[in-house]
């Protein structure tokens, strides 16, 4: 629609420079016949010693200088209006132009590249970088241990624990006997439980040898001192059922054992259970969870 209209707007200015054209060239002429006219009747003037006998009769070019006039002010006017409306585009041609020439110089700078650079790829880089910003802001981050295990433990406060086969690398009394070593994989863990949880540790053992090497491995863990773990929240008793008592008694958010028996007694009285077992087992109830190892029921491994 544009372009139409500037070349219906070129055609007539040529048509109009084409009228002026002739108008000025019979301007011209009439102009040389008055010259010529001028000097005929100087030399008749002279040649009759002053007298006239004849009414000579001057030609009327003033209409036409006239005529002239008014066109070439339409002509003007046409003018000044073409140039108006030609100037946004004439801008952006030459805004083009440059971005054009601008790939090829080799020999300029850095500094002067930089300057050069069209305004339409500033505006998409700065886009780009907008975007980059706001993909890196919603961008999802990786929660925290901490938080991963508060999400886990369902904001629960207090935390029941059996040692055996869950922090201990032992899985039976007979092996505390002669040693107690904490599992490396687990400590991480059990210390961001000791952080938000009241947590509670208990075995049943067949002498107090096997306590003391219990304690003396969590000591050395690290547990008492950058857990904050008491050591009377570690509970020792000499038979199963004592410890299915202690947790009875302490009441907790969680259980965590290995033994099923115990965790199918203690699922009426419990509000979560969690049954760590090398061999996936069945569900038992709603509220019984399962995993390999406590790390990776937190997503440890």
């Amino acid at each position: 629609m544009a372009e139409s209209s500037k070349e219906e707007l070129f055609q007539l200015i040529r048509r109009l420079g084409a009228y002026l054209s002739v108008k000025m060239s019979n301007f011209s002429s009439i102009s040389l016949q008055n010259l010529e006219y001028d000097i005929a009747l100087s030399l008749f003037w002279k040649c009759n010693n002053g007298r006239l006998f004849a009414p000579l009769q001057w030609p009327t070019w003033s209409q036409d200088s006239r005529s002239v006039g008014a066109f070439a002010g339409i002509a003007i006017a046409i003018l000044f209006t073409w140039r108006l409306l030609r100037s946004p585009s004439g801008s952006q041609q030459r805004q083009r132009k440059r971005q054009g020439t601008a790939p090829s110089s080799s020999g300029v700078g850095t500094h002067s590249n930089t300057m050069l650079v069209p305004s339409g790829v500033c505006a998409t880089l700065e886009d780009s970088t907008a975007q980059n910003v706001v993909d890196e802001f919603f961008q999802p981050v990786k929660p925290t241990l901490g938080q991963i295990v508060r999400q886990k433990l369902s904001e629960g406060r207090k935390v029941t624990c059996r040692l055996l086969g869950v922090i201990l690398e032992e899985s039976s009394p007979e092996e505390l006997q002669k040693q107690a070593i904490v599992r490396s994989s687990v400590l991480e863990v059990l210390l961001e439980i000791t952080k938000f949880c009241d947590l509670y540790l208990m075995e049943r053992v067949l002498d107090d040898e096997s306590e003391r090497r219990v304690l003396v491995a969590l000591e050395d863990a690290g547990i008492f001192t950058s857990g904050g773990l008491a050591k009377d929240k570690v509970l020792f008793c000499s038979t199963e059922n004592g410890r299915s008592s202690f947790v009875r008694q302490l009441e907790p958010d969680w259980h965590i054992d290995t033994n099923p028996e115990i965790i199918s007694q203690l699922a009426r009285f419990i509000k979560y259970q969690l049954h760590v077992s090398p061999i996936r087992p069945e569900r038992t109830a709603a509220n019984v969870f399962s995993t390999s190892s406590l790390e990776q029921f937190f997503g440890c491994t």
